[in-house]
């Protein structure tokens, strides 16, 4: 499978675009200003207990205290409290758990005002970004990610990615990092470190490890709320997360950004270095890899599909809902049939939507009506099949007695909505717009005035599609007759995002020629 990131780097926000064979399948978009992003750890105080819910508000220093759930603490809270209470009273400290003696585990099932105390300091993380009027979720069960491990503070457990399935390596990697692991910190391994050697793993826990010192010596002098330790950049993660040997090309058009996520490839995966491009052309980079296009024609309200069918999506406050139907171009052998082939077709677009649109909480889809129960089960199955490549956790229930499949997906962020919809600029709405002829008498006169200026250079006007056409259609066309006039040969150039009376001119250089 051919894949890329393609990663536009504008001012106060990155979007990242994830290609598998040409198709867009993941978009992020990141502020670059947000200083509140999954996977921080801060210092922050209990501000208020809330025992109605078993949870805590603690300021984190956002807006709006984060939220902290009784069943997000962690079983290892006393312990992790007692570090923090090592770590601030006593300045000669030395962060290794090597001597450090455990504190009882907390009852899974118990109360928070038996744990935690207003103006309490804490040490949290952020388990999900803020969504709407909601602060920050938080969790006092650290982890430190890097590529290969996951370090689990207070924990003596090593967890194996269920994606790894032989056997033997299961038994290998476990037993390499049972003697590598510092005392009293847990591992999880992940799918990457499947055939990675002892000295790869055991180098990226010396790092994770160097991290957790680092926030031991601030937590020191820390002064609540404060953030201790910060997760990498969106582009980094993904690398981090997803990168392996199908991807084709990384292509940055920020130099600066370049540069880092080039240097940051370098400690992941030196032999893919290589993969990693700068785009330096002046065509927008959605635009020459054709995201833009994607983007539009998937974030809609309706999506149509090849054969005719089209499925609805729609947000609620509760859920997201998923219509499909077969559409007025589909060929019908029998309703049983036909409502297979539309629900198979539509499971696999229904997949790619969800990753897309990165949709969390209940996803309830309603399917087209079929009778068979072999049919029922191959849509499950299927359906499975096709979010096998989904990094979010989730869950599929086969249909119900009324063709409605449910799916729950972990949500860390708000859902991407872009708006693909707008007032026409040029009517308002009204559908009508300036007579061609009137728009081509705009561009010639401005053309005129370009050449009768002493305009020597070659000379290219980027024009809407209609216009485009309108200006290159017949015997002679209109460029063929501006060329006998001006005796100069006036190259063009169609852009869909161009309304129909706007263009543009540009010198042999590149750079726009206005016209005041």
């Amino acid at each position: 499978m051919e894949r890329e990131l393609i990663i536009n780097s504008a001012k106060g926000s990155v979007e990242i675009a994830l290609v598998e064979e040409s198709r867009l399948v993941e978009f992020h978009k990141e502020n670059t200003n947000n200083n509140f992003s999954v996977g921080d750890i801060y210092l922050g105080r209990v501000k208020q207990l809330v025992p109605g819910h078993n949870s805590a508000f603690v300021d984190i220093g956002y807006q709006r205290n984060a939220f902290l759930h009784y069943s997000d603490l962690g079983p290892q809270l006393r312990s992790l409290n007692k570090y923090i209470n090592i770590a601030r009273s006593d300045k000669n400290s030395v962060p290794s758990l090597e001597n450090f003696k455990p504190e009882k585990e907390i009852d899974k099932h118990g109360k928070i005002v038996d744990v935690l105390k207003k103006d309490q300091v804490v040490l949290v993380q952020i388990l999900k970004e803020p969504i709407s009027t909601k602060g920050p979720r938080l969790t006092s069960e650290m982890t430190i990610a890097g590529r290969y491990l996951v370090l689990v503070p207070f924990s003596n457990t090593i967890a194996i990615s269920k994606k790894i399935q032989s056997e033997d390596e299961r038994k290998r990697l476990k037993f390499l990092i049972e003697s590598i692991r510092p005392k009293y910190f847990g591992v999880i391994t992940r799918t990457a470190a499947e055939g990675k050697s002892v000295s790869v793993l055991h180098e990226e826990m010396k790092g994770l490890q160097d991290k957790w010192n680092k926030m031991f010596e601030e937590l020191k002098t820390a002064s609540p709320p404060m953030k201790l330790l910060t997760e990498i950049d969106k582009a980094s993660v993904l690398l981090r997360d997803i990168l392996n040997d199908t991807f084709n090309k990384v292509i940055v058009n920020d130099k600066d950004f370049y540069n880092n996520v080039k240097d940051y490839m370098k400690q992941i995966s030196p032999s893919q270095v290589k993969i990693v491009k700068h785009y330096s052309a002046k065509t927008p980079i959605f635009q020459q890899y054709g995201i833009n296009r994607q983007i539009k024609s998937s974030f809609g309200g309706t999506y149509t599909l090849k054969s005719g069918a089209y499925i609805i999506i729609e947000h609620t406050e509760a859920m997201h809902v998923v219509d499909v139907n077969s559409g007025p171009k589909m060929r019908r052998n029998s309703q049983e049939e036909a409502a297979i082939t539309v629900n198979l077709e539509s499971a696999k677009e229904i997949a790619r939507q969800l990753r897309l649109r990165d949709l969390g909480g209940l996803i309830v889809v309603d399917f087209i009506d079929m009778r068979k129960a072999e049919n029922k089960r191959m849509l499950y199955n299927e359906m499975k099949k096709y979010m096998e490549n989904d990094r979010a956790q989730h869950t599929i229930l086969p249909l119900s007695r009324f063709g409605l499949m449910q799916i729950t997906r972990q949500r860390t962020k708000p859902a991407i909505k872009i708006n693909t919809s707008e007032v026409c600029s040029l009517c308002g709405g009204t559908g009508k717009v300036q007579p061609t002829s009137l728009i081509i008498d705009d561009l010639e006169r401005d053309l005129k005035f370009i050449l009768n200026s002493g305009n020597k250079s070659k000379l290219h006007i980027y024009v809407n599609p209609y216009i485009y056409a309108f200006i290159k259609h017949g015997f002679p066309s209109l460029q063929m007759r501006w060329f006998f006039e001006f005796n100069k040969w006036i190259r063009l150039h169609k852009d869909d995002f161009y309304g129909i009376n706007e263009y543009k001119f540009v010198d042999g250089e590149g750079d726009e020629i206005r016209i005041k």
